[in-house]
């Protein structure tokens, strides 16, 4: 783990927020291609989930809703984890974690286990995030900064069904920030205060739930490994009895094998009519769905599929790095999926003269006009610029050499395989475009 976060500030995916003051902890700045990275996460998963499907619609709900929604939700009641603490130290551990836990004062033991240590008792710790709406500071003008972006679709069943004209089974995606006051967060960006969710509810009818249960859970370990996540670092966790949440009925976590073991990447939940009847209640509207063909009336079922942004793009980084030897000198590679790579393409002058820069600068601006991220270099030996470009992840890189001027041709290189093949320099935008 340690050389992934190397590498992420090093080539300037991951910084540390408010670095010049010492950090806020486990809040972290995407730099110029993590941004691309994790911007082209949610345009992948945005566009297996809404344009490529006819069944689903897309939200922006509002991050500050009504404190009500939260009531019904039950996150005000029961969006809580057992905190403990240390009287001595004063450092916090989640009550349910504390055999993974180690004492902060002496890390070899866990805590509790050093002799000046005293743990307090256990006591419940809600996630959400508290702020005011309006100029006074008062506990009617209290309002939270939302947790999941899921309750944001419930609330809009109604809206998206009748404007879209969705029948029932339909689903609403949601991209969008959220916040949870987590007591440990942690393991670089695995874990953090302020992340970006991928959401998608999917509303069918009761009795059919397990059925599209099984499909989402399918699909969803499917698309992974379109993403070029290898298969043998992915398996499913059934949740228990004792692990299901309060709404779910059935609950399958997909997790990943990272350095610091099998964690969740995405979570494929029945949550049955909960969301909805507890809405249906609090807010008195009816959110009943009325069949156009049989007149039945219902609450529908939801299938929710709930994704980290910047947990898969973690993944993506731990699964594509590797280290090896080629002509007996080492280099560090990320073997990103195109679709994910923050640059497409990096364009080389082999030479600073012969009109080379002149040759490589058009290029670029024939890329960038493609909508194809690309990147000039024309600093240092043509080995030191492949291995540049290998660290971010980068699958081509294009070279202009002598003969360019003169056969108007050009050298693209692999990333992976190193093979490198002759393409003439009107072509190169074509044949960029059609393997991506």
């Amino acid at each position: 783990m340690e050389k992934i976060v190397s590498l992420c500030k090093r080539r300037g995916f991951v910084f540390q927020s408010s670095e010049i003051y010492g950090g806020a902890a486990s809040v972290w700045d995407y730099g110029p291609l993590g941004v691309e990275l994790r911007k082209n996460v949610a345009d992948a998963w945005w566009s297996a989930m809404v344009h490529a499907r006819d069944d689903i619609e897309g939200l922006d709900a509002g991050i500050l809703m009504h404190p009500r929604v939260w009531e019904a939700s039950g996150h005000v009641s029961g969006f809580t984890d057992p905190l403990i603490e240390c009287k001595t130290c004063k450092k916090r551990w989640r009550a349910d974690h504390l055999d993974d836990a180690s004492c902060a004062r002496k890390p070899s033991v866990g805590p509790g286990g050093h002799a000046d240590c005293e743990l307090g008792e256990p006591r419940l710790f809600n996630l959400m995030f508290k702020t005011f709406m309006g100029p006074v500071e008062e506990d009617a003008s209290v309002v939270y900064l939302r947790p999941e972006t899921a309750q944001g679709s419930y609330v809009n069943f109604l809206n998206v069904q009748q404007t879209s004209r969705q029948r029932v089974p339909f689903g609403i995606a949601q991209l969008g920030k959220a916040f949870r006051n987590e007591i440990t967060p942690g393991n670089f960006i695995f874990r953090t205060r302020e992340f970006e969710q991928a959401e998608m509810q999917f509303f069918v009818k009761p009795g059919s739930d397990d059925e599209w249960f099984d499909y989402w859970l399918d699909r969803r370990l499917a698309w992974h490994h379109e993403m070029g996540i290898r298969a043998d670092r992915l398996r499913c966790h059934a949740h228990g009895r004792g692990e299901l949440a309060h709404y779910a009925k059935t609950a399958v976590d997909i997790e990943y094998e990272f350095p610091f073991g099998w964690q969740e990447l995405e979570g494929v939940h029945n949550r049955t009519d909960f969301d909805l009847g507890r809405h249906q209640e609090y807010s008195g509207k009816r959110l009943l769905y009325i069949d156009p063909g049989s007149g039945e009336r219902y609450i529908p079922y939801v299938v929710e599929t709930a994704m980290g942004v910047g947990r898969l793009a973690l993944v993506a980084l731990v699964d594509a790095y590797r280290e090896e030897e080629v002509a007996g000198q080492q280099r560090v590679v990320l073997g990103l999926h195109p679709a994910l790579a923050p640059i497409k393409a990096a364009v080389f002058p082999l030479m600073k003269k012969f009109g080379q820069p002149e040759i490589a600068t058009g290029l670029l601006g024939e890329l960038r006009r493609a909508r194809i991220p690309a990147a000039y270099d024309q600093a240092g030996s043509i080995g030191r610029r492949y291995r540049r470009q290998d660290e971010a992840g980068t699958p081509w890189c294009v070279t202009i050499d002598g003969d360019t001027a003169g056969d108007r041709s050009v050298t693209i290189r692999d990333r992976d395989s190193l093979e490198q093949e002759r393409v003439g320099l009107d072509h190169v935008v074509g044949w960029i475009r059609e393997r991506l």
